[in-house]
Protein backbone atom coordinates (compact mmCIF):
# COMPACT_ATOMS: atom_id res chain seq x y z
CA UNK A 1 0.00 0.00 0.00
CA UNK A 2 1.26 3.61 -0.39
CA UNK A 3 0.88 7.22 0.15
CA UNK A 4 -0.59 8.65 -3.06
CA UNK A 5 -0.49 12.60 -3.87
CA UNK A 6 -3.23 13.46 -5.98
CA UNK A 7 -2.76 16.76 -7.54
CA UNK A 8 -5.56 19.21 -8.84
CA UNK A 9 -4.80 22.79 -8.43
CA UNK A 10 -7.70 25.17 -9.82
CA UNK A 11 -11.21 26.03 -8.51
CA UNK A 12 -13.60 24.25 -6.43
CA UNK A 13 -15.80 22.86 -9.38
CA UNK A 14 -12.45 21.61 -11.01
CA UNK A 15 -11.44 19.62 -7.48
CA UNK A 16 -15.27 18.46 -7.57
CA UNK A 17 -15.02 16.66 -10.38
CA UNK A 18 -11.89 15.29 -9.73
CA UNK A 19 -13.40 13.26 -6.92
CA UNK A 20 -14.52 9.93 -8.69
CA UNK A 21 -10.49 9.64 -9.64
CA UNK A 22 -9.47 10.37 -6.31
CA UNK A 23 -11.83 7.42 -5.02
CA UNK A 24 -10.44 5.46 -7.57
CA UNK A 25 -6.93 5.96 -5.86
CA UNK A 26 -8.10 5.51 -2.56
CA UNK A 27 -9.28 2.19 -3.16
CA UNK A 28 -5.76 1.04 -4.25
CA UNK A 29 -3.70 3.67 -1.34
CA UNK A 30 -2.92 3.13 2.24
CA UNK A 31 -2.85 7.26 2.18
CA UNK A 32 -4.30 10.29 -0.12
CA UNK A 33 -3.02 13.82 -0.09
CA UNK A 34 -4.96 16.33 -1.90
CA UNK A 35 -2.61 18.97 -3.58
CA UNK A 36 -4.87 21.85 -4.32
CA UNK A 37 -5.48 25.76 -4.92
CA UNK A 38 -6.72 27.75 -2.30
CA UNK A 39 -9.96 28.31 -4.60
CA UNK A 40 -10.46 24.77 -4.51
CA UNK A 41 -8.69 23.68 -0.68
CA UNK A 42 -12.87 23.84 0.79
CA UNK A 43 -14.00 21.24 -1.93
CA UNK A 44 -11.31 19.09 -1.58
CA UNK A 45 -11.99 18.43 2.62
CA UNK A 46 -15.08 17.39 1.22
CA UNK A 47 -14.09 14.35 -0.92
CA UNK A 48 -14.46 11.13 -0.09
CA UNK A 49 -11.04 9.05 0.07
CA UNK A 50 -9.15 12.43 0.76
CA UNK A 51 -7.48 12.14 4.60
CA UNK A 52 -5.22 15.25 4.38
CA UNK A 53 -5.23 18.63 2.32
CA UNK A 54 -2.08 20.97 1.17
CA UNK A 55 -3.18 24.00 -0.25
CA UNK A 56 -0.67 26.28 -2.92
CA UNK A 57 -1.72 29.28 -5.03
CA UNK A 58 0.24 27.70 -8.34
CA UNK A 59 1.23 30.87 -10.66
CA UNK A 60 0.79 28.75 -13.53
CA UNK A 61 -3.01 27.83 -12.63
CA UNK A 62 -4.02 30.54 -10.27
CA UNK A 63 -6.86 33.15 -11.95
CA UNK A 64 -5.09 35.68 -10.76
CA UNK A 65 -1.53 34.49 -9.96
CA UNK A 66 0.99 35.82 -7.92
CA UNK A 67 4.86 36.64 -9.49
CA UNK A 68 6.80 33.06 -9.51
CA UNK A 69 9.45 33.18 -6.40
CA UNK A 70 12.10 31.58 -5.15
CA UNK A 71 10.58 31.25 -1.41
CA UNK A 72 7.27 30.42 -2.73
CA UNK A 73 8.48 27.57 -4.90
CA UNK A 74 10.92 26.12 -2.08
CA UNK A 75 7.89 26.30 0.48
CA UNK A 76 5.64 24.15 -1.78
CA UNK A 77 9.02 21.60 -2.70
CA UNK A 78 9.94 21.68 1.07
CA UNK A 79 6.25 20.58 1.67
CA UNK A 80 5.98 17.90 -0.67
CA UNK A 81 9.79 16.16 0.47
CA UNK A 82 7.96 16.34 3.88
CA UNK A 83 5.19 14.66 2.55
CA UNK A 84 7.38 11.95 0.97
CA UNK A 85 4.47 10.55 -1.15
CA UNK A 86 5.51 7.16 -2.64
CA UNK A 87 3.26 8.52 -6.23
CA UNK A 88 2.06 11.21 -7.83
CA UNK A 89 -1.02 11.88 -10.10
CA UNK A 90 -1.16 15.37 -11.64
CA UNK A 91 -5.01 15.79 -12.98
CA UNK A 92 -5.22 18.59 -15.54
CA UNK A 93 -7.83 19.75 -17.87
CA UNK A 94 -7.19 19.32 -22.05
CA UNK A 95 -5.50 22.79 -22.21
CA UNK A 96 -3.19 22.58 -18.86
CA UNK A 97 0.04 21.12 -19.32
CA UNK A 98 1.38 18.99 -15.85
CA UNK A 99 4.76 19.53 -16.69
CA UNK A 100 5.80 22.34 -14.83
CA UNK A 101 3.95 20.97 -11.42
CA UNK A 102 5.79 17.57 -12.21
CA UNK A 103 9.20 19.50 -12.35
CA UNK A 104 8.35 20.62 -8.59
CA UNK A 105 7.40 17.19 -7.61
CA UNK A 106 11.07 15.61 -9.02
CA UNK A 107 12.49 18.32 -7.36
CA UNK A 108 10.85 17.24 -3.67
CA UNK A 109 12.01 13.82 -4.65
CA UNK A 110 8.67 12.30 -5.79
CA UNK A 111 9.44 8.79 -7.02
CA UNK A 112 6.98 8.00 -9.57
CA UNK A 113 4.85 10.78 -11.29
CA UNK A 114 1.73 10.12 -13.80
CA UNK A 115 -0.18 12.94 -15.74
CA UNK A 116 -2.35 13.06 -19.04
CA UNK A 117 0.49 15.23 -21.72
CA UNK A 118 1.16 15.98 -24.95
CA UNK A 119 4.07 17.32 -24.58
CA UNK A 120 7.01 14.96 -24.69
CA UNK A 121 8.12 14.91 -20.50
CA UNK A 122 11.66 13.39 -20.67
CA UNK A 123 12.33 12.41 -17.41
CA UNK A 124 9.94 14.48 -15.52
CA UNK A 125 6.78 11.50 -15.92
CA UNK A 126 6.81 7.90 -15.64
CA UNK A 127 3.70 7.54 -17.10
CA UNK A 128 2.65 9.75 -20.06
CA UNK A 129 -1.02 9.04 -20.56
CA UNK A 130 -2.85 10.53 -23.70
CA UNK A 131 -6.49 10.53 -22.86
CA UNK A 132 -9.08 9.70 -25.77
CA UNK A 133 -10.15 13.45 -26.92
CA UNK A 134 -13.50 15.62 -26.04
CA UNK A 135 -13.45 13.70 -22.63
CA UNK A 136 -15.61 14.93 -19.87
CA UNK A 137 -13.47 16.06 -16.90
CA UNK A 138 -14.32 13.19 -14.95
CA UNK A 139 -13.77 10.63 -17.45
CA UNK A 140 -10.40 12.60 -18.28
CA UNK A 141 -9.21 12.46 -14.66
CA UNK A 142 -10.19 8.41 -14.39
CA UNK A 143 -8.65 6.95 -17.60
CA UNK A 144 -5.05 8.85 -16.19
CA UNK A 145 -5.44 6.95 -12.85
CA UNK A 146 -7.06 3.80 -14.41
CA UNK A 147 -3.80 3.96 -16.43
CA UNK A 148 -1.64 4.26 -13.22
CA UNK A 149 -3.59 0.77 -12.02
CA UNK A 150 -6.41 2.25 -9.89
CA UNK A 151 -10.27 1.10 -10.41
CA UNK A 152 -13.27 2.33 -8.63
CA UNK A 153 -14.11 0.09 -5.80
CA UNK A 154 -17.12 -2.33 -6.42
CA UNK A 155 -20.27 -0.55 -5.99
CA UNK A 156 -19.05 2.86 -7.05
CA UNK A 157 -20.65 4.43 -9.73
CA UNK A 158 -18.44 6.96 -10.47
CA UNK A 159 -21.21 10.08 -9.99
CA UNK A 160 -19.89 13.21 -7.91
CA UNK A 161 -19.94 12.79 -4.06
CA UNK A 162 -18.81 14.63 -0.83
CA UNK A 163 -18.96 14.01 2.91
CA UNK A 164 -22.02 14.49 4.57
CA UNK A 165 -21.34 17.59 6.59
CA UNK A 166 -23.07 19.46 9.64
CA UNK A 167 -25.36 22.11 8.05
CA UNK A 168 -27.76 24.77 8.68
CA UNK A 169 -31.52 23.55 9.16
CA UNK A 170 -33.30 23.91 5.36
CA UNK A 171 -35.27 26.86 5.37
CA UNK A 172 -38.04 24.99 4.71
CA UNK A 173 -39.20 21.31 5.05
CA UNK A 174 -41.22 21.46 1.51
CA UNK A 175 -39.58 21.86 -1.67
CA UNK A 176 -37.60 25.17 -2.72
CA UNK A 177 -35.53 26.00 -5.87
CA UNK A 178 -31.90 27.49 -5.14
CA UNK A 179 -30.65 30.70 -7.54
CA UNK A 180 -27.05 30.83 -7.64
CA UNK A 181 -26.43 34.13 -9.48
CA UNK A 182 -22.28 34.55 -8.91
CA UNK A 183 -19.71 33.48 -11.05
CA UNK A 184 -16.47 33.15 -10.64
CA UNK A 185 -15.59 33.82 -14.55
CA UNK A 186 -17.14 36.65 -15.68
CA UNK A 187 -17.63 35.40 -18.83
CA UNK A 188 -19.90 32.89 -17.41
CA UNK A 189 -22.14 34.86 -15.44
CA UNK A 190 -26.23 35.22 -16.55
CA UNK A 191 -26.93 39.35 -16.83
CA UNK A 192 -28.26 40.55 -13.15
CA UNK A 193 -31.65 42.09 -14.75
CA UNK A 194 -32.17 38.25 -15.74
CA UNK A 195 -31.70 37.10 -12.36
CA UNK A 196 -34.38 39.52 -10.95
CA UNK A 197 -36.65 39.03 -13.71
CA UNK A 198 -36.52 35.12 -12.67
CA UNK A 199 -36.73 35.87 -9.23
CA UNK A 200 -40.37 37.86 -10.35
CA UNK A 201 -41.73 34.79 -12.00
CA UNK A 202 -41.08 32.39 -9.32
CA UNK A 203 -42.86 34.50 -6.98
CA UNK A 204 -45.40 35.08 -9.32
CA UNK A 205 -45.81 31.04 -9.63
CA UNK A 206 -45.79 30.76 -5.46
CA UNK A 207 -41.90 29.29 -5.18
CA UNK A 208 -40.16 29.23 -2.79
CA UNK A 209 -36.83 30.30 -3.29
CA UNK A 210 -33.34 30.58 -1.59
CA UNK A 211 -30.52 33.00 -3.12
CA UNK A 212 -27.55 31.63 -2.60
CA UNK A 213 -23.44 33.24 -2.96
CA UNK A 214 -20.23 34.22 -1.68
CA UNK A 215 -18.83 36.49 0.50
CA UNK A 216 -18.50 38.83 -2.75
CA UNK A 217 -21.39 37.96 -3.95
CA UNK A 218 -23.87 39.69 -1.46
CA UNK A 219 -25.00 42.82 -3.29
CA UNK A 220 -25.85 40.48 -6.00
CA UNK A 221 -27.90 38.51 -4.05
CA UNK A 222 -29.79 41.26 -2.31
CA UNK A 223 -30.48 42.33 -5.22
CA UNK A 224 -32.42 39.25 -6.83
CA UNK A 225 -33.98 38.38 -3.34
CA UNK A 226 -35.50 41.57 -3.49
CA UNK A 227 -36.84 41.60 -6.92
CA UNK A 228 -38.76 38.59 -5.48
CA UNK A 229 -40.92 40.94 -3.14
CA UNK A 230 -42.30 39.60 -0.21
CA UNK A 231 -43.07 36.16 0.39
CA UNK A 232 -41.06 32.84 0.87
CA UNK A 233 -37.92 33.81 -0.27
CA UNK A 234 -34.19 33.53 2.08
CA UNK A 235 -31.07 35.55 1.09
CA UNK A 236 -28.15 33.18 2.06
CA UNK A 237 -25.08 35.08 0.28
CA UNK A 238 -22.47 34.99 1.88
CA UNK A 239 -23.82 33.23 5.31
CA UNK A 240 -22.94 29.74 4.23
CA UNK A 241 -19.12 27.89 4.42
CA UNK A 242 -18.74 25.33 1.18
CA UNK A 243 -19.55 22.77 3.40
CA UNK A 244 -23.04 24.58 4.58
CA UNK A 245 -23.72 25.54 0.86
CA UNK A 246 -23.76 21.53 -0.11
CA UNK A 247 -26.37 20.81 2.64
CA UNK A 248 -28.61 24.07 1.28
CA UNK A 249 -28.29 22.35 -2.25
CA UNK A 250 -28.79 18.79 -1.03
CA UNK A 251 -32.57 19.87 0.49
CA UNK A 252 -32.77 21.74 -2.75
CA UNK A 253 -35.46 20.46 -5.56
CA UNK A 254 -33.46 21.87 -8.70
CA UNK A 255 -30.32 24.67 -8.41
CA UNK A 256 -30.38 27.18 -11.15
CA UNK A 257 -26.93 28.16 -11.76
CA UNK A 258 -23.86 29.24 -14.33
CA UNK A 259 -21.13 27.05 -15.33
CA UNK A 260 -19.38 27.48 -11.74
CA UNK A 261 -18.80 25.80 -8.79
CA UNK A 262 -21.86 25.16 -7.20
CA UNK A 263 -23.55 24.05 -10.07
CA UNK A 264 -21.11 20.64 -9.92
CA UNK A 265 -21.07 20.70 -5.65
CA UNK A 266 -25.26 20.18 -6.27
CA UNK A 267 -24.54 17.42 -8.53
CA UNK A 268 -22.23 16.10 -5.97
CA UNK A 269 -25.32 16.04 -3.90
CA UNK A 270 -27.79 14.60 -6.17
CA UNK A 271 -29.58 17.77 -7.16
CA UNK A 272 -30.86 18.16 -10.75
CA UNK A 273 -29.34 21.54 -12.32
CA UNK A 274 -30.53 24.23 -14.62
CA UNK A 275 -26.81 24.98 -16.51
CA UNK A 276 -26.73 29.04 -17.43
CA UNK A 277 -23.63 27.53 -19.81
CA UNK A 278 -21.54 30.06 -21.38
CA UNK A 279 -19.96 28.15 -24.50
CA UNK A 280 -15.94 29.83 -23.29
CA UNK A 281 -15.47 25.91 -22.78
CA UNK A 282 -16.74 22.93 -23.91
CA UNK A 283 -19.81 21.74 -22.20
CA UNK A 284 -19.29 18.45 -22.94
CA UNK A 285 -16.21 18.28 -21.01
CA UNK A 286 -17.68 20.81 -18.31
CA UNK A 287 -21.64 19.72 -17.74
CA UNK A 288 -23.11 18.98 -14.29
CA UNK A 289 -22.25 15.22 -14.30
CA UNK A 290 -24.36 12.45 -12.88
CA UNK A 291 -27.87 14.88 -12.13
CA UNK A 292 -30.32 15.87 -14.95
CA UNK A 293 -29.42 18.62 -16.64
CA UNK A 294 -31.04 21.08 -18.46
CA UNK A 295 -28.57 23.37 -20.47
CA UNK A 296 -29.28 26.78 -21.84
CA UNK A 297 -26.87 29.15 -23.56
CA UNK A 298 -26.51 30.22 -27.14
CA UNK A 299 -23.41 27.96 -28.39
CA UNK A 300 -23.01 29.42 -31.20
CA UNK A 301 -21.80 32.61 -29.84
CA UNK A 302 -18.11 33.73 -31.07
CA UNK A 303 -16.76 33.12 -27.79
CA UNK A 304 -17.16 29.47 -28.01
CA UNK A 305 -14.11 27.60 -26.97
CA UNK A 306 -11.88 31.00 -26.84
CA UNK A 307 -11.86 30.30 -22.24
CA UNK A 308 -12.23 34.02 -22.19
CA UNK A 309 -12.26 35.11 -18.60
CA UNK A 310 -14.10 38.57 -19.81
CA UNK A 311 -16.25 38.35 -22.29
CA UNK A 312 -15.27 40.92 -24.82
CA UNK A 313 -18.18 40.84 -27.61
CA UNK A 314 -21.09 43.74 -26.97
CA UNK A 315 -24.08 42.27 -25.16
CA UNK A 316 -22.71 38.91 -23.94
CA UNK A 317 -24.65 36.90 -26.33
CA UNK A 318 -24.13 33.56 -25.23
CA UNK A 319 -26.46 34.07 -22.62
CA UNK A 320 -28.18 37.34 -22.90
CA UNK A 321 -30.50 35.83 -25.19
CA UNK A 322 -31.76 33.45 -22.66
CA UNK A 323 -35.05 35.31 -20.84
CA UNK A 324 -36.33 34.24 -17.43
CA UNK A 325 -39.05 32.76 -18.95
CA UNK A 326 -37.00 30.02 -20.96
CA UNK A 327 -35.20 29.17 -17.55
CA UNK A 328 -39.54 28.80 -15.81
CA UNK A 329 -39.64 26.15 -19.16
CA UNK A 330 -36.20 24.33 -18.06
CA UNK A 331 -37.61 24.20 -14.56
CA UNK A 332 -40.93 22.46 -16.10
CA UNK A 333 -38.83 20.36 -17.72
CA UNK A 334 -37.38 18.56 -14.90
CA UNK A 335 -39.18 16.41 -12.45
CA UNK A 336 -38.71 17.58 -8.67
CA UNK A 337 -37.40 14.76 -6.96
CA UNK A 338 -40.24 15.00 -4.45
CA UNK A 339 -43.80 16.54 -5.77
CA UNK A 340 -45.35 19.45 -3.50
CA UNK A 341 -48.49 21.85 -4.27
CA UNK A 342 -45.81 24.72 -5.40
CA UNK A 343 -44.07 22.14 -8.35
CA UNK A 344 -43.67 23.67 -11.20
CA UNK A 345 -46.78 22.38 -13.13
CA UNK A 346 -46.09 19.88 -16.52
CA UNK A 347 -42.90 18.78 -15.16
CA UNK A 348 -42.36 15.02 -16.22
CA UNK A 349 -42.34 11.89 -13.65
CA UNK A 350 -39.33 10.89 -15.06
CA UNK A 351 -36.30 13.05 -15.05
CA UNK A 352 -34.24 13.18 -18.28
CA UNK A 353 -30.53 12.11 -17.71
CA UNK A 354 -29.69 14.81 -19.53
CA UNK A 355 -31.83 17.95 -21.12
CA UNK A 356 -30.28 20.16 -23.61
CA UNK A 357 -32.72 23.10 -24.68
CA UNK A 358 -30.50 25.65 -25.87
CA UNK A 359 -31.12 28.42 -27.90
CA UNK A 360 -28.65 28.21 -31.05
CA UNK A 361 -27.59 24.89 -29.84
CA UNK A 362 -24.49 23.94 -27.90
CA UNK A 363 -22.64 21.89 -30.27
Amino acid sequence: MTHVLVVRLDNAGDVLLAGPAVRAVAGGAERVTLLCGPHGADAGRLLPGVDSVVQWSCPWIDPAPAPVGNEDVDRIIASVRELAPDRALVLTSFHQSPLPTALLLRLAGVPWIGAASEDYPGSLLDLRHRPRDGLHEVERALSLVEAAGYALPVGDDGRLAVRSQPHPRPPWSAEFVVLHPGASVPARAWPEHHWRDLARLLAERGARVVVTGGPGDCALTRGVAAAYGSGDVVDLGGRTSFAELAGVLRAASVVVAANTGPAHLAAAVGTPVVSLFAPTVPFERWRPWGVPVVALGRGDSPCRGTRVTECPFPGHPCLSGVSAADVVHALDSLAPRARTSHSFPGASADAPTLVRAIPGGIR
